[in-house]
Parts: structure tokens; C-alpha cells; sequence
């Protein structure tokens, strides 16, 4: 009978997880020590890892019980649903349980709020104290950061998890008090710079002290909910990199709006998921990030929206065809890198394969390079090669014509963990 309840409350809290996307992580770098459970490694994420591993997180909430009544959430405490919560030591045998049958190699825990922030936080942390502690576990934690709860708390937590996010929810403040008017935009940030300055004064006390413990050593992330309401990418770019410069967020997480409510304030049930649109927010936060793109070239206040149709790289190129053709074999490595179809690891490998000859088409394509979009935008030292008759809008058309999107006609739900 126990372990009936114990599995109802799994199949309530792990679909009530779903919906939070931002449990793709790495760069930890805790050990087995002592004989435990468990070896974070090379990090972990929710699908593959660095080196192509697929592996997988226990994701649940904690409870979906919550005092606030978001309009975008399907906890809000006026939604009539199904409502459970685990006890501690349930999470932790759940978590031991399906590492030891090799089902996760990994939690990722949030929740709901019970009475209030610290409340809730303090059921957090016991649960990854006693997984680190009495079970010895040393495998990947994501935890929550609830808004709101004590410094000691966060501080506490960071100590134990291996990764830390505060959900920011909506992009901009003005959306926050229209769908969460109980929320304060200022409790979320209060707790990012707490554990900015922690996981900063951590490392640097490191250096000097090797005996100096980790403190949440894959950084923090958030989570901006999309298409709920109307900021543009603009907005939410900028959002985003307010919070790599300023809050060293290792991650920004895009969710697509899932409608669940009737409510107009919010895009009515049936409308579809903006999954196109999520994963160009991605593309372009991955050009900010590695590429050295500034959001600005990106986006702007005279094209606010990224193209549905083609990735952000290629329509900067596009829109900035007077920096083409590129001499694939004299240009330096940053310019290399903003050629639409060379990848980050593409380019490294064009720059080191040029000490040895003059780089001709057949010899990036063996490279693996998209050689049939770059080729609009690639000149030889010899022959001297580009298309230079072709408008943006013919080579665009030309690309379009080749590639099969696999978000076409495509907007389904997020599927449930089990």
C-alpha cells in the first residue's frame, strides 16, 4: 500500500515537472569519494552529454501544493487538479532506488510553495543533505532556489547541489504582475546575486585553500516562459543577457507557452506551442554565448523578432552581405565562425587544416561543413569563388529550398517523463 502511494504521488509530481524545462546541465566536476553512489564525471543533461551520452534525470516536484495562483502555471492554487507532495525521505529512497536500477543517473528537483519560501526551502535542502551525507551520493542534484527564502538557506543549498536556478518566469517585470501579481520581480534577482557573489568568493577562496568545499559547481540558471505574453525577442535577448553579463548565469532556459488556461490574459487552449520560436531563442542565445555575437546584431529595434523561417546566423549574414565574400583561407577565426553553415567546432578545424594547404570546396566539405549553405558566402584564394549575382533574398530562397526544418507541423505538447 505504501509503495502505491508512494507511485501515484511519482506519476502527479513528475508530470507537473514537465512544464519546467531548465534541467540541461554540466561542468560539474564532483567526485566519487568514499566509496559512494555515483559520479557526476563530465556533467550531465537531460538528453546527452558532452560526449554524446544519452542519460537521464529523476525530475519531480516536491509538491505541486502552492500558495500562488500564477495564471501560466498548471500548479496556480486555483487550478483544480490533482495535488500530492513527498515527504523527505521518500525523495531520497525514490532517487537511490532508480540510480541502484540504473533508470537516472541524476535529480532534478523543484516544487511548489507550501507556507512560504523558507518553509519549502528547508525540505529542499534536506533531502540533498541527506542524499550527499547518510547515502553518500555523489551523482548530478539540480535543485530549485525558491524566491524569497533566507540567504543561510541558498547558501546552504550550494552547498550540496551541483547546480542551482531561479526561475525568472517571464521576461519582463510588467509581465510578471500581469499573470503572478503575488510575485515580486525583486525577489528573484535578490537571490541571483546572492548566489553570483557566493558561487564567485567559492571559487576564489578554491585557489588559495584546495580543502575549500564546492559551492554549486555548475553555476546557476533560470527560465523565461515564452509566448504567454507579448514581449518581442528583443526583449527577452536582452533579458537573457543581462543575466550571462551580470548574474554569470551559466544558462538561460526558453519554455514555449503549453495553453492550460482559460483565461484571457493568457493565449487560449488549442493555441499551437511557439516551438519554432523557442528554438531560435536558443540559437541565438548559443551565437551570444560562443560566437561573439552582440544581441544587437541579432536583433534590433528595426527587425525586434527573430525569422521563423532561418536560424539567427543566417540571417545576420544575409543582412550583412557586404562583410562577403569570406577567404576561407586568410580570414581570422571570429569571422570564420559567422559563416552560416560552419559550426564553432567546423571553424577551429578550417583554421588548423589551412597550415598545411590552400583550403579548395571539396576540402570542407570533407570537414563536414554545411558546404551548401556556406557556399554563398565563401571566397578561394584561388579560384576566386562566390555566387556574387544572387540578392539575400535569392540565396535565402535557395536555402530554404534545401533544408526540411524538423519543427515543420510540428506542435505538440511536452511529453510526460514516463
Amino acid at each position: 500500500m505504501v509503495q502505491e502511494r508512494v507511485m501515484e504521488k511519482l506519476a502527479i509530481l513528475a508530470d507537473a515537472a514537465k512544464y519546467d524545462v531548465s534541467c540541461s546541465s554540466g561542468q560539474s566536476t564532483r567526485k566519487n569519494k568514499n566509496k559512494g553512489l555515483g559520479d557526476t564525471g563530465g556533467g550531465i543533461c537531460h538528453a546527452f552529454t558532452e560526449d554524446g551520452r544519452c542519460v537521464s534525470l529523476l525530475k519531480i516536484l516536491l509538491t505541486n501544493h502552492c500558495i500562488f495562483d500564477c495564471a501560466y502555471c498548471v500548479s496556480r492554487k486555483s487550478n483544480d487538479i490533482k495535488r500530492a507532495a513527498f515527504t523527505v525521505q521518500e525523495v531520497v529512497d525514490l532517487t537511490i532506488g532508480f540510480y541502484r536500477r540504473n533508470y537516472i543517473e541524476g535529480l532534478f528537483l523543484s516544487s511548489g510553495i507550501f507556507d512560504n519560501a523558507d518553509y519549502t526551502m528547508e525540505r529542499l535542502v534536506r533531502i540533498v543533505k541527506k542524499l550527499r551525507l547518510e547515502e553518500n551520493f555523489n551523482g548530478y542534484i539540480h535543485l530549485k532556489a525558491i524566491p524569497g527564502a533566507s540567504e543561510e538557506l541558498l547558501k546552504e543549498a550550494g552547498l550540496y547541489a551541483d547546480r542551482l536556478s531561479v526561475n525568472v518566469e517571464m521576461p519582463t517585470e510588467q509581465s510578471l504582475k500581469l499573470l503572478a501579481p503575488d510575485k515580486n520581480h525583486k525577489d528573484v534577482i535578490k537571490p541571483m546575486e546572492y548566489l553570483k557573489n557566493e558561487i564567485i568568493d567559492y571559487q576564489e577562496e578554491k585557489k588559495s585553500n584546495y580543502k575549500t568545499p564546492l559551492f554549486a559547481p555548475a553555476g546557476q540558471s533560470t527560465q523565461m516562459v515564452i509566448g504567454a505574453t507579448k514581449e518581442n525577442d528583443m526583449e527577452i535577448l536582452g533579458m537573457a543577457n543581462y543575466f550571462y553579463e551580470q548574474m554569470k548565469m551559466r544558462r538561460v532556459y526558453y519554455s514555449g507557452y503549453v495553453p492550460i488556461s482559460h483565461d484571457n490574459r493568457l493565449p487560449a487552449i488549442g493555441t499551437p506551442v511557439p516551438m519554432i520560436r523557442e528554438n531560435r531563442l536558443y540559437q541565438a542565445d548559443w551565437l551570444i554565448r560562443y560566437y561573439g555575437f552582440n544581441v544587437n546584431e541579432i536583433v534590433g529595434f528595426d527587425q525586434p523578432n527573430l525569422d521563423l523561417d532561418i536560424d539567427p546566423k543566417l540571417g545576420w549574414a544575409l543582412r550583412n552581405l557586404h562583410q562577403f565574400p569570406v577567404d576561407i583561407n586568410t580570414a581570422d577565426l571570429e569571422l570564420i565562425q559567422r559563416i552560416p553553415g560552419i559550426g564553432f567546432l567546423s571553424a577551429k578545424k578550417i583554421v588548423a587544416a589551412r597550415n598545411f594547404k590552400k583550403l579548395q570546396p571539396e576540402d570542407l566539405k570533407k570537414l563536414g561543413i554545411a558546404y551548401s549553405r556556406s557556399k554563398f558566402f565563401l571566397a578561394f584564394s584561388s579560384p576566386f569563388y562566390m555566387q556574387k549575382d544572387l540578392t539575400s533574398v535569392q540565396i535565402k530562397s535557395q536555402i530554404l529550398n534545401l533544408q526540411n526544418s524538423k519543427y515543420k507541423n510540428n506542435f505538440s505538447n511536452q511529453l510526460s517523463l514516463f
